[in-house]
């Protein structure tokens, strides 16, 4: 991005969207930092007007003491060697002698810890992104540069130090520096501008570095899912053509980027993203493969296999049925650009990856690519569950399709239904569920951690966490329902259920409930209709006797005339309302 682009972008800013509001903290001229990090932010939150402020030159900790009363979402710190002592820099005059140096190195050590201390005094609901030194240190030891000194690796020493104790808090993302080092090659130092004006970076690694704490403050929602195929991705060769032992993974036969592939594969399905399979092969040769001791992704944390001669497209279709989540949360990973072009045409939404057998750069390239696509910062309970209950899902649907009747198979259910009214201050597991879930979801709003934590600390608010388990296994925590008191009447704002728990009436109970904690006769819904929202517009549809157009109320009276039999077991826990 030029910075002519991204001033265009900030003035073209939607100015009657809600804001979010970021305090840059650095020690150097902020300009041209702060303009590119507004125009990469208000990308990736187009519904939003982002405003970037800033502190006083050459005091950072200064600007980071005052965020405290600054009613601001998300901090970025842009650190610089100059911000730990200004003889780490050039534009100092101060000595570069051997007992200068020293010193210099003492006082670093005490500004990082300056420093941690008062990260750790930032409201904990906001956000903060922290870039660690990225330009190069100046002359000043007596080795040469192509030689480590002892104090420079000293330095770098404390540096970690520091960086580990932030990388503990939750809510803050250190800025990974062999990554933007990669993306932003030297030269990233501009000593002119720096020492004419304060301002370090060229422009190129001002953007860089500015999108690197974009990518930090308002993280991408991870990818559910991977559909993957099989000949010439998981493994090496055709084995309708060679047989089961003929396809390969190893070392030996130059073949084990397939084998880092199905290592990756298995550590994202531990993680909780989904692996289903969409072959066009022979079901039974392809399940002699997955009998292989030496497979290294194990064929349990695959879920469901797809394996026929049907285009990978309607393969595609019921495996996002099967796992009830959107196309957009989907990859699809497969080596044949033709079978790739299929499956893009007819799910628009799926990130389409191709494989690319025989080409290590780019096949390492796209381990991280997928990875990357995946990631999340924390794996709670539920991502552990989530295979398992999806398959225990699946189970059930084909129970109440072919056993006995659904009115009596969910009274054996043996079901129960856990709901926190109070959950942890802090605890990710709500505004996480808030911020993935599309279809069981009362209007689509998504929240930044700042405004939801605000949101969810007024003292009029009601916030409800439900888990649910039955004897087919645990979902864990599924739904998430907040709103609050105006008087006789109850506000529903979020409200939002996993699409792991549909067909089990859980939305009912949680309505059952919600009346008779609130003691209302009646609660009005701050509904949406979303393109993806259907399940709750026609939960909604059922009770009201008409479908809801936007924000509506319904009484107690209409619920229970609509209520089918509930059969689980509930159990409370948090403060009497």
């Amino acid at each position: 991005m030029t910075l002519a682009e991204a001033l265009n972008i900030v003035r073209n800013a939607p100015n009657e969207a809600g804001s979010f509001d970021v305090m840059l903290a650095c020690g150097f001229t902020p300009l041209h930092l702060r303009t590119f990090l507004c125009a990469h932010l208000q990308q990736r939150l187009p519904q939003r007007l982002v405003r970037v402020g800033s502190g006083l030159y050459g005091d950072l900790p200064g600007t980071l003491e005052r965020v405290s009363g600054d009613p601001v979402q998300a901090l970025a710190i842009a650190l610089e060697w100059s911000d730990l002592d200004p003889r780490l820099g050039y534009r100092s005059t101060g000595s570069w002698s051997e007992p200068a140096v020293r010193d210099a190195l003492n006082v670093a050590a005490a500004a990082l810890r300056q420093l941690a201390s008062a990260i750790g005094r930032v409201p904990s609901h906001v956000r903060i992104a922290v870039s660690l030194p990225t330009l190069p240190l100046p002359p000043l030891f007596r080795t040469p540069g192509w030689q480590a000194s002892g104090n420079e690796l000293l330095l770098e020493h404390e540096l970690s130090g520091f960086a580990l104790e932030l990388a503990g808090r939750r809510g803050l993302a250190v800025a990974n520096r062999r990554c933007l080092e990669e993306e932003s090659p030297p030269p990233r130092y501009h000593p002119k501008s720096d020492l004419s004006l304060g301002l370090p970076h060229t422009p190129a690694h001002a953007d860089a570095l500015a999108f690197t704490l974009a990518r930090l403050l308002a993280p991408a929602a991870p990818k559910k899912g991977i559909v993957t195929d099989l000949d010439d991705t998981v493994w090496d060769g055709i084995v309708g053509e060679v047989g089961p032992d003929g396809v390969s993974w190893d070392l030996a036969g130059h073949h084990h980027l397939h084998a880092l592939y199905q290592k990756l594969l298995a550590a994202l399905s531990a993680r909780g993203i989904l692996v289903g399979v969409a072959s066009k092969n022979d079901a039974a040769v392809v399940e002699k493969v997955f009998q292989r001791p030496d497979l290294v992704l194990p064929p349990d944390r695959v879920f469901p296999f797809e394996v026929h001669w049907d285009a990978k497209s309607r393969s595609v279709a019921r495996i996002l049925g099967a796992w009830n989540i959107a196309a957009e949360d989907v990859i699809f990973v497969d080596d044949s650009p033709m079978e790739l072009a299929e499956v893009a045409e007819a799910h628009p939404g799926v990130r389409c990856v191709r494989f690319p057998k025989g080409d290590y750069q780019a096949g390492l390239a796209m381990l991280r690519e997928l990875r990357d696509l995946c990631a999340n910062e924390e794996v709670s309970e539920e991502d552990s569950l989530r295979l398992g209950s999806l398959r225990q899902g699946a189970r059930f649907q084909r129970l109440v399709e072919s056993g006995p009747a659904p009115e009596s198979f969910l009274e054996q259910a043996d079901a129960t239904v856990t709901v926190d009214w109070h959950p942890a201050f802090g605890d990710s597991r709500a505004l996480e569920l808030v911020n993935k879930t599309n279809q069981f979801n009362l209007n689509g709003l998504r929240f930044a951690e700042a405004d939801w934590q605000l949101r969810v600390a007024q003292p009029d608010t009601v916030l409800a966490v439900l888990s649910y388990e039955d004897k087919f296994g645990q979902l864990g925590r599924i739904m998430v329902i907040q709103g609050r008191r105006n008087g006789p009447l109850l506000e529903v704002d979020t409200w939002v259920m996993s699409c792991r728990a549909f067909a089990r009436r859980i939305e009912y109970q949680c309505l059952r409930m919600l009346f008779a904690r609130s003691r209302v006769s009646e609660i009005r819904f701050a509904f949406r209709p979303t393109p993806r929202n259907g399940p709750i517009q026609e939960f909604f549809t059922e009770i009201l006797g008409q479908k809801p157009e936007g924000a509506f109320p319904m009484t107690n009276v209409q619920f229970e005339a609509k209520c089918p039999p509930l059969y689980h077991r509930v159990k409370e826990c948090g403060s009497e309302a």
